[in-house]
């Protein structure tokens, strides 16, 4: 038997040793169910939030047969183990199958916190990896595929006065026409650029409203040029899912001060984008190291009875790049430097807890840093710290590594594209948020596929948010030629591992040559904005500063890289990879000549937060820094 396979099967014997306890504790009697608790996992978003936790069920399904055994009706818990959610069904489990993926089941029996047959209500789940199948008392009310990004669903056949049952299918099995796809490495094994944890990896929200629910609303702000006055640019989406028309006011309330709007209809199943626009004088303007927060309430009224309503905090400030490339923010000029960082712990996978959460954003303070990146959307409560601690965010979809013909795959152009609406959605109206990056480490090599996503983004981001950087992550590989697709965009972000890998022909094995390499890049793209979004090394143990694989050889690559980029004032700032340790895919050695796969030990701290040598060094030179200049920056500007 496999290794990969004995580890699948050490796995369901757990679940099944819980079920069996279940069984012997009545298991097979449907629960009464429990009752949502008026609690939420970050602030910001659509008010009367009601998270599902308590005890859920989960059971895995490796043959894919559950629909067929009827588990979306059975009302049995034969089988099932109880958990809680956020859940991550392998986050210990570092087979090769745990990889590929496989297909589970999650089971919630609750009662509604209101019977009040006013009152409607909507599920909503802020990240399943990777495809779900939603059903309510038997009945499938919904499908969503790609994890990191929320979604919302009906609640078809809800019952008010007695016991729901809410059950979800996920599968986790990666193809090529998946994002990020799943793929093969040559010698046989998994790939991917990290773990593929299955499950429900961020919390679900059972939410209410009556009549007429205030679905989203997008913020932007705008500074005069004497930056005396501010105007604040609302987009607020409303859905009325009712059976006759509504008539609502929407009540904005801006630090306190209060307004209302003229009437508004929302015909029967029917939604309606309402924009309009606030005044602010003399505003608090937000920056890195200096955030102001404006606590905005968006609430559709009728009657003076507020229906549903949406809470933000939102920073005023505005970004620019000069024509010369140079970023910056409220009309100064800004040095953004961080790191990267992913959401792992060693035991609870990508399924995290507030506490853990605040422990990495406490990392980054303690670097100093003013920049985080990830290769997907983060957890909202990632963002609204970073909007509280004058941290900026490099947003991104999880389209990465899709090889030579990756775009050439049907549909995968269009579901990427997707990706971007959802992220742009759920994130415009934090201050924090810098860039869209629509991609991470493509094919070095420009394809037409690929230049015609790059463009197709380029268009939708203008459309959808024209007061961001539009941004995409490339390898930092000398050899390889100019684009002119990348003029398209505002800024770019280059991953340099001058030092470390070798890189196509030797090109960067030698750290001799980031600098000028950097000055090429500045020549190829005088007009973008540029970032170094990646530079690091391996490291898990101390020995010589000449020998790879050493904490000594990773702090001494580091400090030459770091003072190489705030020496090149054209650069904009630059990102460690990785503030801590993660794992990976289950072959990782990631160039280490001591690697302990699938761990990617390149982090500054370890997977439990414990500080490398390198941390304090680069967390010295961040500091170093200034992040905003003092005065602002003369000269012409896009």
């Amino acid at each position: 038997m496999s290794r990969a396979v004995t580890a699948l099967a050490a796995a369901l014997l757990v679940l099944v040793g819980a079920a069996a306890l279940a069984l012997a504790q009545g298991g097979t009697t449907p629960p009464k169910g429990g009752q949502p608790t008026a609690e939420v996992r970050y602030r910001d978003g659509q008010l009367n939030r009601w998270l599902l936790g308590g005890t859920w069920y989960v059971r895995l399904d490796p043959t894919d047969q559950g629909e067929a055994q009827g588990l979306p009706t059975n009302p049995s818990l034969t089988g099932w183990a109880p958990t809680t959610v956020p859940n991550a069904w392998n986050a210990r489990d570092h087979s090769d199958n745990s990889q590929r993926g496989t297909v589970g089941w999650y089971r919630k029996d609750f009662t509604l916190p209101s019977r009040d047959a006013a009152l409607g209500w909507k599920l909503r789940f802020e990240s399943v990896n990777y495809r779900a199948k939603v059903w309510l008392n038997g009945v499938l009310i919904g499908e969503h595929e790609g994890g990191y990004v929320p979604f919302e669903l009906p609640t078809t056949g809800l019952v008010r006065k007695g016991v729901n049952r809410l059950v979800v299918r996920v599968d986790d099995r990666r193809t090529g026409a998946d994002i990020p796809r799943g793929y093969e490495r040559p010698n046989g094994r998994p790939g991917g650029g990290w773990w593929n944890y299955g499950g429900i990896l961020r919390e679900v929200y059972l939410r209410s409203f009556e009549g007429v629910d205030v679905e989203s609303v997008r913020v932007r702000t705008e500074l005069s040029d004497s930056a005396e006055r501010a105007w604040l640019r609302f987009g607020v989406r409303l859905d009325n899912p009712g059976k006759s028309t509504s008539r609502v006011r929407l009540r904005t309330t801006i630090d306190d001060r209060e307004r209302m709007s003229r009437p508004i209809r929302v015909g029967a199943g029917k939604s309606r984008f309402v924009t309009y626009s606030r005044l602010v004088k003399k505003p608090r303007v937000w920056e890195p190291g200096a955030p102001e927060l404006y606590p905005v309430r968006v609430e559709a009224v009728h009657g003076g009875r507020a229906l549903s309503g949406y809470s933000l905090h939102v920073g005023i400030r505005e970004l620019r790049v000069t024509d010369d490339g140079l970023l910056l923010i409220n009309g100064k000029r800004a040095r953004l430097f961080g790191s990267d960082m992913h959401e792992q712990h060693p035991r609870r996978g990508a399924a995290l807890r507030p506490s853990d959460r605040e422990r990495d954003m406490q990392l980054v303070r303690d670097l100093h840093a003013r920049l985080i990146r990830s290769h997907y959307p983060l957890h909202p409560e990632y963002l609204e710290m970073a909007d509280r601690m004058g941290v900026m965010v490099w947003d991104e979809v999880p389209v990465f590594a899709q090889g030579y013909k990756g775009f050439e795959v049907p549909g995968v152009t269009d579901k990427s594209l997707a990706y971007i609406r959802q992220m742009v959605e759920r994130d415009q109206s934090h201050p924090s948020v810098l860039a869209w990056s629509i991609a991470n480490e493509l094919n070095g090599r420009m394809t037409e596929d690929q230049e015609n996503y790059i463009h197709r983004a380029a268009k939708l981001l203008h459309r959808l948010d024209p007061t961001r950087l539009r941004t995409i992550v490339i390898f930092g590989w000398p050899l390889a030629p100019p684009s002119d697709v990348y003029h398209e965009l505002d800024a770019l972000g280059i991953n340099s591992y001058f030092g470390w890998y070798e890189g196509p022909n030797s090109s960067t094995e030698s750290r001799r040559r980031l600098g000028p390499f950097l000055d090429q890049m500045h020549e190829y793209y005088p007009e973008l904005a540029l970032f170094v979004t990646e530079y690091g090394a391996e490291s898990n143990h101390s020995g010589p500063a000449d020998q790879k694989g050493t904490y000594e050889f990773q702090r001494d690559l580091l400090r030459y890289h770091a003072k190489t980029y705030i020496s090149k004032r054209y650069l904009n700032g630059a990102l460690t990879w990785v503030l801590k340790d993660f794992r990976s895919r289950p072959d990782w050695n990631g160039g280490s000549p001591t690697p302990q796969p699938p761990w990617n030990q390149k982090g500054l701290a370890g997977a439990r937060w414990h500080k490398k040598p390198a941390f304090a060094t680069i967390a010295k030179l961040y500091k170093s820094v200034r992040p905003v200049a003092r005065r602002p920056y003369f000269g012409t500007s896009r």
